[in-house]
């Protein structure tokens, strides 16, 4: 029988072949450049905001603690913006007539709220609750970073799943007493291993195969 394709198209099938892996390789490896970059996550990007606000400031510089604002921080799913009637409890008096502050004041003649920007915003699809976190003994910024010196607040981590699952395997090392919860200063990498192998017994947590389960944060 004659044959219907010259020899060479042997080589071109094979080069084809070639070809196509390493097109899917690169395909593969530029996705997750992409999928990881700042474009895509968010990471590092600093948000306008109708106001001025500095954490570094209130938090870093005036110690203030972040359950005066976020108050249900420790009772709710979300960690709660403050209204604001929290903003005017200091400033009808201190910087009263800073024009920065002209948004704060027209929000609260005009009894309005304030609409910020949201720095942290998961998908749908994903589940996460501040006070199940808080009271188990991660601070804020196991998750938020080094917010006490954020002069401008941005998201300090991809929030990607891989991320979250690298805590989930084993959170033990972000573990704190529950009185460093909320201080910015305190490092968790402070403490000895039986100090957080304690903690860890103390807060009741459950074990790898149940906090990486799909259910625990896909429900």
């Amino acid at each position: 029988m004659a044959q219907l394709f010259h020899s060479s198209a042997n080589y071109i099938a094979k080069a084809s072949l070639v070809g196509a892996v390493l097109l899917a390789a690169v395909a593969g490896f530029v996705y997750t450049i992409v999928a990881r970059s700042s474009y895509l996550t968010g990471q590092y990007i600093e948000r306008m905001q109708p106001v001025q606000f500095s954490h570094k400031h209130h938090t870093g510089d005036d110690g203030i603690d972040c359950r005066y604002c976020h108050t249900t921080v420790e009772t709710g799913a979300s960690a709660g913006m403050p209204p604001t009637q929290t903003c005017m409890n200091c400033h009808s008096q201190l910087w009263a007539d800073s024009p920065y502050l002209e948004p704060v004041r027209k929000s609260w003649a005009e009894n309005t709220p304030i609409q910020w920007e949201r720095v942290h915003d998961l998908p749908e699809y994903a589940y996460f609750n501040h006070s199940i976190h808080v009271n188990k003994g991660i601070g804020c910024n196991s998750c938020h970073g080094d917010v006490a010196n954020m002069p401008s607040m941005y998201q300090e981590h991809t929030l990607q799943m891989e991320w979250c699952l690298s805590c989930h395997k084993d959170p033990t090392p972000n573990l704190r007493p529950k009185s460093e919860i909320f201080n910015t200063k305190f490092d968790p990498a402070s403490q000895t291993p039986e100090e957080r192998e304690k903690l860890r017994e103390q807060y009741k947590i459950r074990d790898r195969q149940l906090l990486t389960s799909c259910s625990m944060c896909h429900r």
